[in-house]
């Protein structure tokens, strides 16, 4: 017996990062999710499998209109033609309260009632399935506690959206742990709600699937779902990868580059890397720049220059699947105070006024009047991108000088 597990779908939620750039693949940002959905049905049918369980969070909310549920009956009547049943149940994103529109779902799903739990019983393959939905956002009570006992004899599988007390940075909606489930008896608990796949095979099997389709550079590498094969009373798990467009974090070391040119050669090198896996999947990258570095002054203040560089190694590798996010920069000076400080001899006085400065209240205080203006102006966007503005908004002159002033000396003793 097989089945796939899927959770946090997110229907039609939008995938934030890239629109602002004139490069974005706005139909895939659109339809990201739609279309992991879609895979998700061909995969279900491609295996075969006896049904699919969703657990929670099919719908990011209250629908604009009824496209998405439209859209969600279609791919489920795939499945009904395909002789496939549909488990589901509501969580906090589409709890029973936060939905006014609603249509007529195919007789091959069932979901499960929020009023308490209930179980669905498959006679022809020996399966039990327990669970319930969530009847208002903000379910803070643990649910898992009052699922039933298990069916004797039978495969049972617990459907829960949880946060599962102390594995989740999300909202601890309807918490409980790993030893509570295990009490059960369940062969199988099928949870949703948090969005990293987990997965902890004890006394029963427990698994967070992740979500679908990242939708956020705060969700990076491969989402999908799992494959859940059953035989001889042994449960395997097998991932499927089935996101349409991938959110990537890289971190590049500039310690060994001396010139602009060394990080950007550097950075097109790891991007290929990165391209050697799922290279038919499109990434969304964000490329960080860390370490201490002796180009760290040729680096500073050169966003622009950097975002460019990185554009042009994507250009270089020619793949039109890979569109950048943004680049951050997060380096420091290389540790070579003795040569430095004979490059910068002549800019002694300068490095002494720098130190002073971050003692000096008067000082600060007109470097406060003067940037207040000017961090006011900054899109907040822009804001949480550039550390040196964020300490600026939150007063922390001293730190902001104590940043600036070794890269505006490394800057100055390049000459430039």
């Amino acid at each position: 017996m097989k089945f796939i597990h899927a959770a946090d779908l997110h229907l039609d939620s939008p995938l934030h990062g890239l629109s602002a750039y004139p490069d974005a693949p706005a139909g895939q940002l659109r339809n990201a999710t739609r279309e992991a959905l879609r895979l998700l049905v061909d995969r279900a049918i491609e295996e075969e499998v006896a049904f699919v369980v969703i657990a929670g969070d099919l719908y990011d909310g209250d629908w604009k209109d009824h496209n998405t549920g439209i859209f969600f009956g279609q791919q489920m009547g795939r499945l009904r033609k395909a002789g496939i049943r549909v488990f589901a149940l509501w969580g906090n994103h589409d709890a029973e309260s936060e939905m006014t529109r609603k249509l007529t779902l195919p007789d091959n799903v069932v979901v499960f009632s929020h009023r308490k739990p209930e179980t669905h019983v498959l006679d022809d393959i020996k399966v039990a399935l327990h669970g319930q939905s969530f009847k208002d956002k903000a379910v803070v009570e643990n649910l898992a506690v009052g699922y039933p006992s298990p069916v004797s004899g039978y495969y049972n599988i617990g459907v829960l959206h949880t946060a599962l007390e102390g594995y989740s940075a999300h909202a601890t909606y309807a918490p409980c742990t790993r030893s509570e489930l295990h009490a059960k008896g369940y062969d199988y608990w099928a949870l949703g709600h948090v969005h990293e796949y987990q997965q902890w095979s004890e006394q029963s099997t427990i698994v967070f699937p992740g979500n679908l389709q990242g939708r956020h550079i705060r969700e990076t590498g491969r989402r999908g779902a799992v494959l859940v094969s059953v035989e001889g009373g042994r449960t395997q798990v097998e991932r499927l990868y089935l996101d349409v467009l991938r959110w990537e974090s890289l971190r590049v070391d500039a310690s060994d580059c001396e010139s602009v040119a060394d990080l950007s050669r550097k950075i097109g090198a790891t991007l290929e890397a990165l391209l050697a896996v799922d290279a038919h999947v499109p990434r969304a990258v964000r490329v960080t720049v860390t370490g201490k570095s002796p180009a760290h002054g040729l680096f500073f203040g050169r966003a622009t220059q950097l975002r460019a560089e990185v554009l042009n190694q994507i250009g270089i590798i020619g793949n039109d699947k890979l569109w950048l996010e943004k680049v951050k920069l997060e380096t420091g000076p290389a540790d070579t105070a003795a040569a430095q400080n004979e490059q910068i001899e002549a800019l002694a006085d300068l490095k002494q006024i720098l130190e002073a400065a971050t003692q000096d209240p008067e000082f600060l205080a007109l470097l406060e009047r003067d940037l207040r203006a000017f961090v006011g102006k900054v899109r907040s966007e822009v804001k949480e991108d550039a550390p040196l503005l964020e300490l600026a908004r939150d007063g922390k002159l001293a730190a902001l000088v104590e940043q600036v002033g070794p890269a505006l000396l490394a800057r100055l003793s390049t000459g430039e």
